[in-house]
């Protein structure tokens, strides 16, 4: 899971499941850590600090995150898709460690630092797709 691409990556997708059964998708920007990934809840614009991402997860930790990049040039597509277990941190070291993390790979995060709850997602599973292999 040390593919650069993954940790220059600037957002993915993760994918929870909801009460009823359906996905769940939303964009999220992220830090990987080993292999595991961490996402938090920032200060932009939101209904509520209790979000559906965070709930799912905690009910339903089976999650996937895909990151992807597209181009008109379509000889430079790629995705990864990691799965994983997901856990909802609310405070403690680990907690602290990825939200330092997060700000010292997003300057935006500088101004704003993002708060608990953060979400871990332990990688168990990695897919990717390129539309051309790197040289060798």
């Amino acid at each position: 899971m040390h593919d650069p691409r993954l940790t220059t990556a600037r957002v993915a997708r993760l994918a929870t499941i909801d009460p009823d059964g359906r996905p769940h998708l939303v964009p999220i920007v992220f830090v990987l850590d080993g292999d595991t990934l961490y996402s938090a809840v920032d200060a932009k614009p939101k209904r509520s600090r209790t979000l559906r991402r965070i709930e799912n997860a905690r009910a339903r930790p089976d999650v996937t995150v895909l990151v992807d990049h597209y181009d008109d040039d379509w000889s430079r597509l790629w995705w990864i898709r990691l799965r994983g277990r997901a856990r909802v941190l609310d405070d403690g070291r680990e907690a602290a460690r990825a939200l330092g993390l997060l700000c010292e790979k997003y300057p935006q995060y500088r101004d704003e630092p993002p708060g608990t709850p953060v979400l871990a997602v332990d990688v168990t599973e990695v897919r990717y797709w390129p539309a051309r292999r790197p040289p060798a």
